[in-house]
């Protein structure tokens, strides 16, 4: 099984969605841990990062392709 490759700026949708309701995420801290922010309310969270890649459901926007495109 392949791993996914995230880097900063990836808009990443998660299993559960947040309690304002929104799923969509920005990745905006790369390591042992990520930090991510809700894109419908701001809120900032740090997840372990397996724990992070297990409740990836997609990536909708790759900041790495964008990068390759222009």
């Amino acid at each position: 099984m392949s791993v996914p490759k995230f880097y900063i700026g990836d808009i990443v949708e998660l299993k559960k969605q947040h309690p304002c309701g929104n799923k969509q995420w920005e990745i905006t801290r790369l390591g042992i841990d990520i930090k991510i922010k809700c894109l419908g309310c701001g809120h900032q969270v740090m997840l372990p990062r397996i724990k992070f890649e297990k409740s990836v459901k997609k990536i909708i926007q790759s900041k790495q392709n964008q990068d390759t495109e222009n």
